[in-house]
């Protein structure tokens, strides 16, 4: 199963390993990339360092295209837009900003380019902006989101833009992709899946987490402060949820989030954490590798897309 995406970044598989911050490092995207996906570093808000030997761990276990998220409200966000450069890095992903400034830097690189927007006017932005291609993401992703949902918002998009879309929100097997490719999608982009990979180093506390988790066990907190993300439910997420019902100041927020994922994460801290995860957890009922994953989701995706209905 070939597209443009494929063609364009040399990988073998249009699936994208979500970035995934405190989570997406060498092991878990080298896996995807190896695995004939494409795997991303996250970048977060780590220093810029942290972030460089993360790559140069990655390109040692394989030698196949590997992307790296930049947060563009990152206050290491210009040092990251030069390292990506320096290390050689074929494939950018970006969030919550707009990378204009840094595309010459990067066309310089031959860096492609690909944004994740939540609406049809951000797409535009981007692509206008130079943008090699779009990461499409609906309101089903696991932690920050936008409003509209992947099976809209995927279409609008692929008639907006000109570009490849990747989309992304809510997909995690063969049957999710196999809609996101009806929906005109080139790619697609999964997060939650992978974190019960056995690549994937996240604290096995998070990993039962998602395994154990519903269907309506995942919420979206943070509204009202304008920054939504979405998690599974626990202690946290309800006082969250108690400052979204007092419209309280953004820097209740803030002192209640700081440091939240990394409890999660590397402490498996299931209360006080943020357990962020998109809605197809209550789907993902078991460990595999990236490798299985990806030939799972490729060989139910092409069973579906080439039945002949009757």
């Amino acid at each position: 199963m070939k597209s443009r995406v494929c063609e364009m970044l040399g990988i073998e598989y249009p699936i994208f390993q979500g970035a995934m911050a405190w989570i997406a490092n060498a092991s878990l995207a080298a896996a995807v990339s190896e695995a004939g996906g494409l795997g991303i570093i996250a970048g977060g808000t780590a220093p810029v360092e942290l972030i460089r030997k993360e790559v140069r761990k990655a390109k040692e276990i394989t030698s196949k295209p590997i992307g790296v998220n930049i947060m563009l409200l990152s206050p290491y966000a210009d040092e990251m837009a030069k390292m990506v450069c320096e290390e050689g890095v074929k494939v950018v992903t970006t969030g919550a900003g707009t990378p204009g400034k840094y595309m010459d830097m990067w066309k310089a690189h031959n860096i492609k380019v690909i944004p994740v927007v939540p609406s049809v006017a951000i797409a535009k932005r981007m692509v206008r902006s130079g943008a090699d291609a779009v990461i499409a993401e609906g309101v089903e992703a696991g932690g920050h989101v936008g409003e509209l949902t992947t099976m809209v918002l995927v279409p609008q998009i692929v008639d907006a833009v000109d570009v490849p879309v990747i989309a992304a929100g809510g997909i995690g097997d063969g049957r999710g992709m196999a809609a996101a490719f009806m929906l005109g999608a080139d790619a697609v982009q999964v997060g939650t899946r992978f974190l019960i990979a056995y690549e994937c180093t996240v604290h096995e506390n998070y990993k039962k987490k998602i395994l154990n988790a519903k269907d309506i066990d995942t919420v979206v907190t943070g509204r009202r402060s304008g920054h939504p993300v979405r998690v599974i439910r626990n202690k946290l997420s309800r006082s969250f949820q108690e400052l979204d019902m007092k419209a309280a100041p953004l820097e209740e927020y803030e002192k209640l989030g700081t440091g939240a994922l990394a409890k999660a994460v590397l402490e498996g801290d299931m209360e006080y954490g943020s357990i962020m995860a998109g809605q197809i957890a209550a789907i993902v009922n078991k460990e595999q590798s990236c490798k299985e994953i990806i030939t799972e989701m490729m060989k139910e995706a092409d069973e579906l897309l080439n039945r002949s209905w009757r």
